[in-house]
């Protein structure tokens, strides 16, 4: 079964199938390929995953000749279909068609082996690569773009055999069954596998055992309405003994078997195990939206005999969930327009905060600027009287004074206060305001009025 792929075009970058398609059907897929960054036989893996139809091989020297047939049209969307390719964005796994005869016939005996739905066709192995699990506990695949089947390996042929006729009762009646595609927000519930749901879950060793889940959920398309399916094998709370260095059922013939003093050293506990009935869980598969619907079979009824009423149930429930999913969709609109405003808000109290400290630190610093410019002045009016008293001094006092004088000066430094004033940074220099509005006047005529008060 292929896998999705992590090749990607250019993460800020958007293809969708319409532009696809114009663009295959005018430049050579070698080239646009190159335009893409990746190389043509991927670019032609995106073609299948958007259902985009190709140029033919020697379509383009047909093209220069004009003997070119004419490019097909670009086929609608079905549900379910993966409608835009970004760096973002995984492909979808193409499903490819083939013959599936669901009918047998006394000269071939048995199904054929490509009878079963196309999601489903080379799953098996992949179920059974396995990380490492204890003998009562469900599969964990590696591989997790697998239809969303939770089961053990015991029961793992029947699983499918389950979910096949689950989405053939589907395909009969018209409804797409995909995994969802990876460009539109669908999400897999959360789903319960015990029978019957305790206060404390006792699963795997140290009753820490994980619960696998597919990357993407598993969804029925009637009409437009996406529907989650979960196929579980429910677990059920069961005491198993220590025995023999292992953990076995307490009621199974290998405890039953053993002599008393077999057992003497053994102990028991409790563990939720599959129990080899199965759950088929029915979800609406969006944050926004809570429905879900749950049949499970017993020990006197089987599970795939009410596939054919299930169907209809959901059949039934369809014109609720649009009608939810459009009050859901309303919502979020609604949502994301109070985010933005409020983001607006919070960016103008930004500006305004960062605005309103320029003009602090630039007060601070005018101040500090005419604090300097006052001394400076009064610095500059102590040398001018000093010099103009020293003409009045004999000249070997004032030959002393003098130097005295230029030494006071050169450990004074500058005086002009221009070069104060220079230094001083204006409130615009400090930060240019996001948001344009009265609030920039305003600060020009604070500082204008702030000069003319120390000036």
């Amino acid at each position: 079964m292929p896998d999705d792929t992590n090749t990607h075009v250019s993460r800020s970058r958007q293809v969708t199938r319409e532009v696809l398609y114009e663009k295959v059907w005018s430049t050579p897929i070698s080239h646009l390929a190159a335009e893409y960054g990746v190389s043509g036989s991927y670019l032609a893996r995106v073609c299948a995953a958007l259902a985009v139809p190709r140029p033919p091989a020697g379509y383009w020297q047909k093209l220069a000749v004009g003997k070119a047939s004419p490019r097909p049209p670009l086929p609608a969307a079905k549900p379910g279909d993966q409608l835009v390719w970004s760096g973002d964005t995984p492909l979808a796994r193409p499903v490819v068609p083939a013959a599936r005869s669901s009918v047998s016939s006394p000269s071939r005996g048995r199904q054929r082996k490509d009878a079963r739905h196309p999601i489903l066709r080379g799953v098996e192995p992949h179920y059974r690569k396995t990380r490492k699990i204890d003998e009562y506990e469900f599969l964990r695949p590696y591989k997790l773009l697998l239809p969303d089947i939770l089961t053990s390996e015991a029961q793992l042929p029947r699983a499918l055999d389950l979910a096949n006729a689950l989405y053939d009762a589907f395909e009969r009646k018209g409804y797409r069954v995909t995994f969802a595609p990876p460009d539109q927000p669908l999400f897999r519930a959360q789903i319960e596998e015990r029978e019957v749901p305790e206060k404390d879950r006792k699963y795997g060793r140290y009753s820490c055992g994980r619960i696998w889940a597919p990357h993407r959920p598993t969804v029925a398309y009637i009409g437009e309405v996406p529907i989650g399916l979960a196929l579980v094998e429910m677990s059920e709370r069961v005491t198993l003994r220590y025995f023999k260095g292992k953990y076995v059922r307490d009621d199974s013939a290998v405890v039953k078997a053993a002599r008393p003093h077999q057992l003497v050293h053994s102990w028991t506990t409790e563990s939720d195990v599959p129990s080899g009935r199965f759950r088929l869980v029915a979800y609406a598969p969006r944050r926004d939206l809570e429905w879900s619907a749950i049949w499970q079979e017993t020990p006197k009824r089987n599970l795939s005999s009410m596939f054919p009423r299930i169907v209809k149930e959901l059949e039934a429930v369809v014109p609720d969930l649009k009608f939810k999913t459009a009050e859901a969709e309303a919502a979020a609109i609604r949502k994301q327009r109070e985010w933005a405003e409020q983001q607006e808000r919070w960016k103008r109290e930004e500006d305004r905060r960062n605005a309103d400290k320029a003009l602090a630190q630039s007060r601070e610093q005018l101040s500090e600027v005419i604090q300097k410019w006052s001394a400076a002045m009064s610095i500059e009016s102590f040398f001018r009287e000093a010099e103009e008293r020293l003409a009045g001094v004999d000249p070997d006092r004032r030959k002393a004074l003098s130097s005295r004088l230029d030494l006071a000066r050169s450990m004074i430094g500058t005086l002009d206060p221009l070069e104060f004033l220079e230094q001083w940074v204006a409130p615009d220099e400090r930060y240019t305001r996001l948001y344009k509005d009265d609030q920039g006047d305003l600060i020009s005529d604070t500082c204008r009025a702030f000069l003319m008060c120390h000036l």
